[in-house]
């Protein structure tokens, strides 16, 4: 871009600044990468927008462009992940630790291990680095201060921290000046100019009239910001396109048309129908799938079953499954150019030998993996142009007798993680590297895998393990672990197997396979054979490769006349898609490559040239000679931002093509990836202390190197010591001096927060005993002691565009047309004496209850009855979905026993016995492989989920002078470990896996009443608890201190803070994505839902920190605390 285009840049952004456009403003600035705005990274930082504050810097630079680079990212990554451990959600920061910091794992392995180990600690400021960590607000201050050092050292922000210095308005300035010209140069120049556009030039019409000589002072007003569009009503505004409704057809329609002529008999087929939402029988499987459902995007009931399911559901037994659906999201498309496309020279590369395939590392975006005729594998670092590794061609079990040979390389691939190189040889071997980062490629293991050549080797995740898939001349498709050991063997082509492609759709992982003679088979990782059998265009050697989102299927092959053919599939129906057009017949022998890149190119390399595609189009997009020099049919990969593109020469070396932003990767002036390689670090050990929280932590894959590129600190919080050395920060222990002293929050009324009431809740005589969110968090689902259920829906408008659960607008109180209720079954018993129960499927599609009778399951879209079973007595008193088989139920009885049900084939597989009363809650725990039940008797059981046994039973712990009686509820923490336990007398969590009592809450003060209900937010950081005189808490759940009391005057009216009948919550339901948000069901039949003012954001403050340690931790008249033996706590 020339330096008046940059200029252009500037103008505009002040232009939209002035205009008050701050989105677009900010958004231009990522977007040209010239300005890089100080004070908005600033915003974002502090206010802990981590997403937002990754993708404006994704604009400047990436992580792996330099050492400083990779510092700001790891710095950012680390606090979000800090925070997510200070908030208790071990969930996400396990999801941090695997998918934001395990980049830098190759690049230190200790300071990786050490911040895994933080998963184990409850409260990590226990790590002897960490005790100083504050709050919050005062850890990101100190990264900032970090972070703005390493923006201003870092090379490729140079020039753009300061924004040149402009008068105000001075792109307005300049069109005046412009229009000024325009009007001296009329013909006929009125001394009033009307100037009504800037989109044409200016000119004076009328003919007549006096010359105005003088320059006229033409002013552009301020641009209008338009106003708001008008609301398109309660549904989405748009239908979903028949290509929206292809693309997003069931988990498993992939291979349903394809497998249309598979057996009755056949496995696969009971995998596939696994992946429906609804239980149906095979012959109904593949006529199902072959109509692929549009995924709902109106905010109104659609986003629940079609009824046309409904005649399917009438035969809930004998049935196959009742997995759920989930949707693939249709991802809008972005717009492209051909100037996208990676079609610039950066360098040329001798090789030595002939190159035979390439791949590019799916992390280091500039380390490039090559193999060649030699059998050698070479390892490219292309920012500094550096050969990393070589590795030739040797058998490493020679056997001392034995005579040498050599084997050309036929593929080479890393693994989808960067952890393994994958090398298959002409000659029946595959060799296994693990990588370690820089030069260090070692051997993992060598396989004898296939009698003949091998000729393809991809990776892939079946049972989420990581395994090899190879196929050769022998016909034979097979599956390696990473120890050598086969897994699979496929038989059933009749020709030598020329490559392979495993994927998967939702949870079925398959693999397609092509031979010689044209044939494509698909396989599951079973030993039931071949599901597909269809000829591929052109009959001989194809390939095929799916898109980056793996939504689109492509296959490019060559017949034997040397005709090729690049198509897509249509999945569904096993046809083909679209043929694309612009190849040339070839000589006879040779196979053209071809490659897919950012979900919207395609690229084969034929006659010298490499020639691009747009997904979308038939007709070729344009090609590149790459200025020459290349095979006549060329190999060729991208990397995975499809910024370059590696393609072989004619003379035993590789060409590097770039796009721009290739282009500014590789002009960095150290490599990236290994630069500071070459600098160890000295990493302080970290201390440790206590034993695991989490059990399962040890699972977390920890493959690390001992040396960092961006030497990341030791100290966990703060500053790296050499920074530290140039400017001291503020430290933590001055900020919290300085604080606030903290203050319990108190709501007192309804200006206090926000608060809605659900409409058409008038029963009094019905109180709400069982309230739900729907999973999708757009409804409320509510049961009454009378057996109806009602919901509410949140319409999608102007005043909630997201249609998503809120207390600032009113939702609609939804029917069907057909004016059905969803009745449950009352005659089993007085109703009176009825233990109402509830479950929702996990799609929102099925909700299953009970209240008294049978248990009956309503379609959420008709309100129909599916079905009833198991008819009283005893009498249901809890449901549960076992988490990982919706087939199995764990139902809770008014005799005390709990019922393992099987839905597919109506039987009660187990009865579990020993509890004295009622069942009244059930809780699963899949880190633990246990269920935890709770009675009306104050005892807690735990049950192996393998096979049912009882593991051991504890009493909970009852204050003295109060009857052992009451209901008792579990609920597990989001770390699968924790347990809150509720009775009317206490708050209580365990640790399940050995069912100690950690901390204990007793009503007292303000909070003295019965606890009538309570349970986590959607992500475990607090505990809401209602009270039998009206009073709801807010708690920290780590330390069960209460934050925020929220009165009964917040949300009753007078009248009934006055009444006789007393009007208190039965029970309470969290938003499944707002922490902060609640709904409550009262004794009058009401319900309401509460939220924090837009202005406090959340309930109260996190209980004060003390020296490191929060003063919950010790004793006090808030919570207990087990340290100390049971038996000296009673």
């Amino acid at each position: 871009m020339s330096s008046l285009s940059r200029e252009l840049v500037f103008l505009i952004l002040q232009f939209l600044d002035e205009e008050k456009f701050r989105e677009s403003v900010h958004k231009l600035e990522k977007e040209s990468g010239f300005f890089f705005n100080m004070k908005y990274f600033e915003e974002i930082v502090q206010a802990g927008e981590w997403e937002e504050v990754e993708k404006y810097l994704s604009g400047f630079t990436k992580v792996d462009d330099n050492r400083y680079s990779m510092k700001i990212f790891f710095e950012i990554r680390k606090q979000k992940y800090l925070e997510a451990l200070d908030g208790q959600d071990k969930a996400k920061a396990v999801e941090i630790l695997v998918n934001d910091l395990k980049v830098f794992s190759t690049f230190n392995e200790e300071l990786y291990k050490e911040i895994t180990q933080l998963l184990t600690l409850s409260n990590f400021r226990e790590n002897e680095q960490l005790s100083k960590y504050g709050d919050t607000k005062t850890a990101r201050n100190i990264m900032l201060i970090e972070l703005k050092k390493l923006i201003e050292a870092n090379p490729l922000f140079r020039d753009k921290l300061a924004f040149p210095s402009l008068k105000s308005s001075r792109l307005r300035t300049l069109i005046n000046q412009s229009l000024n010209w325009q009007h001296q140069l009329c013909k006929n120049p009125r001394p009033n100019p009307d100037i009504k556009t800037l989109f044409t030039d200016h000119t004076c019409t009328p003919p007549n009239g006096p010359l105005a000589s003088a320059a006229v002072n033409l002013s552009v007003p301020p641009v209008a910001k338009p106003a708001p569009y008008p609301a398109l009503g309660p549904h989405a505004p748009f239908p979903p396109t028949a290509a929206a409704a292809n693309a997003n057809a069931l988990p498993g329609s992939a291979l349903a048309g394809w497998m249309a002529n598979a057996s009755a008999s056949s496995s696969v087929q009971a995998a596939v129908v696994t992946a429906s939402s609804i239980p149906i029988t095979q012959n109904q499987a593949i006529s199902i799938m072959k109509r692929p459902r549009t995924p709902p995007t109106a905010s109104g009931m659609v986003d629940y079953q079609n009824p046309d399911h409904e005649q399917l559901m009438k035969r809930l037994r004998p049935a196959q499954s009742v997995e759920e659906v989930t949707y693939p999201i249709s991802r809008p498309q972005a717009s492209w150019s051909p100037d996208d496309l990676p079609k610039t020279v950066a360098f040329t590369v001798h090789q030595g030998s002939a190159i035979t395939s390439m791949d590019f590392h799916p992390v280091h975006l500039t380390v490039l993996l090559v193999g060649c005729a030699n059998g050698e594998i070479t390892l490219w670092e292309l920012g500094s142009k550096e050969n990393r590794v070589s590795k030739a061609f040797r058998v490493w079990d020679m056997p001392s007798h034995s005579l040498p040979f050599q084997a050309a390389v036929s593929k080479v691939a890393w693994s989808p993680d960067g952890n393994f190189v994958g090398a298959a040889f002409a000659k029946h071997l595959i060799h296994l590297y693990a990588f370690h980062g820089a030069n260090d490629l070692r051997q993992q293991v060598e396989i004898d895998a296939h009698a003949g050549a091998v000729n393809d080797l991809a990776f892939a995740y079946p049972n989420k393990h990581l395994c090899v898939v190879t196929c050769g001349e022998d016909k034979l498709i097979k599956v390696w672990d990473l120890s050598g050991n086969k897994l699979f063997s496929f038989e059933g082509h009749e020709a030598a197997v020329y490559s392979v492609c495993p994927h998967h759709k939702e949870n079925i992982q398959f693999i397609f396979s092509t031979a010689i003679d044209g044939k494509i088979k698909a396989w599951l990782y079973d030993k039931m054979g071949s599901r597909v059998d269809y000829d591929a265009p052109g009959r001989w050697c194809t390939t095929m490769l799916y898109s980056a989102d793996g939504t689109r299927l492509f296959s490019c092959g060559t017949s034997k006349e040397g005709e090729t053919f690049l198509v897509e599939w249509n999945e569904s129906e096993g046809a083909i898609k679209r043929t694309y057009t612009g190849l040339r017949k070839k000589s006879i022998g040779v196979v053209a490559q071809f490659d897919t890149t950012r979900n919207h190119f395609l690229a084969v390399g034929e006659d010298s040239q490499i020639k691009f595609w747009d997904m979308d189009n038939d007709n070729i997009l344009t090609y590149t000679e790459a200025e020459g020099g290349l095979p006549s049919f060329p190999r060729l990969k991208f990397n995975k931002e499809g910024t370059l593109l590696a393609v072989n020469t004619a003379d035993n070396g590789f060409k590097i093509l770039a796009n721009s932003v290739g282009l500014r990767y590789l002009k960095v002036n150290e490599a990236p990836s290994f630069e500071a390689l070459r600098t160890p670090i000295e990493s302080a050990a970290v201390k440790v202390s206590g034993s695991s929280a989490i059990a399962n932590a040890s699972a977390v894959n920890c493959k690390v190197e001992r040396s960092s590129p961006v030497r990341p600190s030791p100290i966990l919080n703060g500053v790296d010591p050499m920074i530290r050395s140039i400017e001291k920060p503020r430290t933590v222990e001055e900020a919290v001096d300085k604080a606030k002293p903290w203050q319990l929050a108190e709501i007192l009324d309804p200006a206090h927060c926000r608060l809605v009431t659900m409409p058409d809740t008038t029963d009094t005589s019905s109180k709400v005993v069982r309230l739900l969110y729907t999973n999708s968090g757009v409804g409320l689902l509510a049961l009454g002691a009378n057996g109806v259920q009602k919901l509410w829906k949140w319409a999608r408008n102007e005043q909630n565009p997201g249609g998503k659960a809120t207390a600032s607008v009113a939702p609609q109180h939804w029917q069907p047309s057909s004016g059905l209720l969803m009745n449950n079954d009352v005659s089993g018993g007085k109703i009176e004496e009825a233990v109402p129960c509830i479950a929702l499927s996990k799609n929102d599609s099925y909700v299953m209850s009970a209240c008294g009778g049978k248990i009956s399951l309503f379609n959420m879209m008709t309100f129909k009855v599916m079905t009833t079973f198991m008819a009283p007595p005893p009498a249901s008193t809890f449901l549960a979905f076992h988490p990982q088989d919706n087939n199995i139920i764990a139902i809770g009885m008014e005799d005390s026993t709990i019922h393992i049900y099987n839905v597919r084939v109506d039987e009660v597989k187990s009865k579990l016995k020993g509890h004295q009363k009622r069942i009244t809650g059930l809780a699963f725990s899949t880190s633990l492989n246990i269920l935890v039940s709770s009675g009306a008797d104050a005892q807690l059981f735990l049950w192996s989920i393998d096979t049912w046994d009882k593991r051991k039973s504890v009493s909970v712990q009852i204050p003295s002078g109060k009857a052992p009686t009451g209901d008792t509820r579990v609920q597990f923490h989001a770390d699968q470990i924790r347990l809150l336990v509720v009775h009317e007398t206490q708050l209580a969590i365990y640790d399940a896996s050995k069912m100690d009592r950690i901390w204990q809450w007793i009503p007292q003060d303000a909070l003295s009443a019965p606890i009538s209900y309570a349970g986590y937010s959607c992500n475990s950081q607090l505990i809401y608890a209602s009270f039998c005189d009206g009073n709801v808490g807010v708690f920290d759940a780590d330390t069960l201190r209460l934050r925020c009391r929220i009165a009964a005057s917040t949300y009753l009216p007078q009248a009934d803070l006055n009444g006789s009948q007393a009007v208190y919550p039965l029970v309470i339901a969290t938003h499944p994505h707002e922490p902060n948000q609640l709904a409550i069901g009262l004794t009058d039949g009401s319900v309401k839902v509460l939220e924090p003012t837009e202005s406090d954001g959340k309930w109260g403050a996190t209980p004060p920190v003390d020296n490191g340690l929060l003063s919950g931790r010790t004793a006090s008249s808030s919570a207990t605390s087990n340290h100390m033996p049971e038996q000296m706590q009673r």
